[in-house]
């Protein structure tokens, strides 16, 4: 069910036309508090080390649970460790996803960093590696050293236009070749065994073609697999759970609580302010607004106008910072090139709802003994979307 069609269902919206403009009413919903921090990102401070964390906290996370927590040391020295309190326990059992987000946290700072002549200098786990469950010990130690010769990032001008787009791409517009070879060009050289490979309607191009599976992936059958994937995720009541207990519903709940997945915007309150849209509602397969749900993971698959995914030889710790670094870097390219992406990572989460979309995807996608697709995210074009909300900076520091 499309949203014009669902108006159908809302009917008249007498009830907040009459309490006053309802165009009024639209415009006042945007999460002005929860969006603050992509407003004042390099600005609000004037030390080098929270000025390049400012941008940090923008990084892209699983469920914007933003797992970042920070201990400082000194000016120029902090301890980042994972905030234990907001995992995913269902569908990411083993943090594989949360450790992405990490690792694309400590890229952006890296990149924030030589905006003021300053290196990064990452000492990962210092205290040594956790196993299948993340610990209380530190993810990595950030050191600031002054490099009057450090060159900047290009890439790091478009870290504000960054965002991920949940909406329908545009199916008229093709991702060209030249395009998709841009894309794949941005993993660093150390980042020996990882690989990152984009299709689009007919080509696909990969930065190592060592890592190209001989069952050669077709667009219209990561659309398929995507889609079987993301509709039972949202079939599945324990983990779709997880995410309704995450969701925010309003600029309120936004304001109130920005992380998690945010349902905001005029019309989404109007149903909410009608008592049409609720997390009860929400979570009932039975309901409008749950198949209202289902169409749109639908649309979203059905107008990947192109994929991209990241593999490394292995799955350590290691191995997902470097893949959640090389997404970051991955995601301001497709920034520059003016296309929009979306991570379509269900097929790779490792709970049982998901086991068979998880073989199908690594048959397709890998080749190596050991191989694992890290990333996976569906490109398009369409306009652009708005930020994802973030909590304040102070707020991530302990002691805070």
């Amino acid at each position: 069910m499309k949203r014009r069609q669902f108006l159908k269902v809302v009917g008249s919206t007498t009830v907040i036309v009459a309490a006053t403009s309802y165009g009024a009413f639209l415009s006042s919903r945007t999460p002005i508090k929860a969006l603050l921090p992509w407003k004042t990102a390099g600005n609000l401070y004037t030390d080098p080390m929270r000025r390049a964390l400012s941008y940090a906290i923008l990084a892209p996370n699983p469920h914007n649970r933003q797992p970042w927590l920070l201990d400082f040391k000194s000016d120029m020295e902090v301890l980042l460790y994972c905030d234990l309190t907001r995992l995913l326990a269902e569908t990411d059992p083993f943090s594989r996803q949360i450790m992405i987000g990490l690792g694309a946290f400590l890229e952006l700072f890296s990149q924030a960093a030589t905006q003021t002549g300053h290196r990064a200098e990452l000492s990962l786990f210092p205290e040594g590696v956790s196993g299948d469950k993340l610990d209380n010990r530190p993810i990595a130690r950030l050191i600031l050293n002054k490099d009057v010769l450090i060159n900047e990032d290009p890439l790091f001008q478009f870290v504000l236009n960054r965002h991920t787009n949940r909406n329908a791409y545009d199916l008229s517009k093709l991702i060209s070749n030249e395009t998709l070879i841009k894309i794949t060009k941005v993993k660093e050289v150390e980042e020996t065994g990882l690989s990152i490979t984009a299709i689009g309607l007919k080509n696909i191009i990969s930065s190592d073609s060592t890592h190209l599976s001989n069952e050669k992936p077709s667009l219209e059958i990561l659309r398929q697999l995507t889609k079987n994937a993301l509709k039972d995720e949202l079939l599945d009541p324990v983990a779709f759970q997880e995410s309704i207990d995450l969701m925010r519903i309003g600029r309120s709940e936004i304001e109130a609580s920005p992380d998690g997945i945010s349902l905001g915007g005029g019309f989404l309150e109007s149903l909410k302010l009608l008592g049409l849209l609720s997390k009860k509602e929400l979570a009932d397969p039975k309901s409008q607004s749950f198949q209202v749900g289902l169409d749109m993971a639908d649309e979203q698959t059905s107008t990947a106008m192109g994929f991209v995914w990241i593999n490394t030889l292995d799955n350590s710790r290691l191995d997902q910072l470097a893949a959640g670094r090389s997404y970051m870097k991955l995601s301001l390219k497709v920034a520059e090139q003016g296309l929009q992406m979306q991570p379509m990572s269900q097929a790779l989460q490792e709970y049982s709802t998901m086991e068979s979309h998880y073989q199908q995807i690594h048959k397709l996608l890998t080749i190596k003994p050991h191989e694992r697709v890290q990333m996976l995210a569906r490109l398009g074009y369409a306009e652009q979307s708005q930020p994802s909300p973030r909590w304040p900076l102070s707020t991530r520091i302990r002691g805070y």
